[in-house]
């Protein structure tokens, strides 16, 4: 993922506290993570691909290793799409 998209991951989690039990501003960085790879082209992919995490993106990571379930609920929802457009653009077999 870009770094754009952990940038806007960690202000969406850090303004709304992580913490809802039903993870509505998860819900709202799954769609943005979502939009984000459905209209970013193949080159702008390959070009952000392997690009150190940011002080930010780390910080996200750390709330999706802290918290399972949302992880779960995260990845659940971003797979399908992400990995699609990952498919198409030839970034997996």
């Amino acid at each position: 993922m870009s770094k754009k998209i952990y940038l806007l991951a960690v202000a969406a989690l850090a303004a709304a506290g992580v913490a809802d039990a039903q993870y509505p501003v998860m819900d709202m960085v799954a769609n943005k993570v979502i939009q984000k790879y459905q209209s970013a082209t193949c080159e702008q992919l390959w070009q952000n691909r392997g690009n150190a995490p940011s002080p930010e993106e780390q910080q996200v990571i750390g709330f999706l290793k802290s918290d399972p379930q949302m992880r779960q609920m995260f990845f659940n929802q971003i797979a399908g799409p992400v990995m699609n457009k990952m498919f198409s653009c030839g970034m997996i077999p």
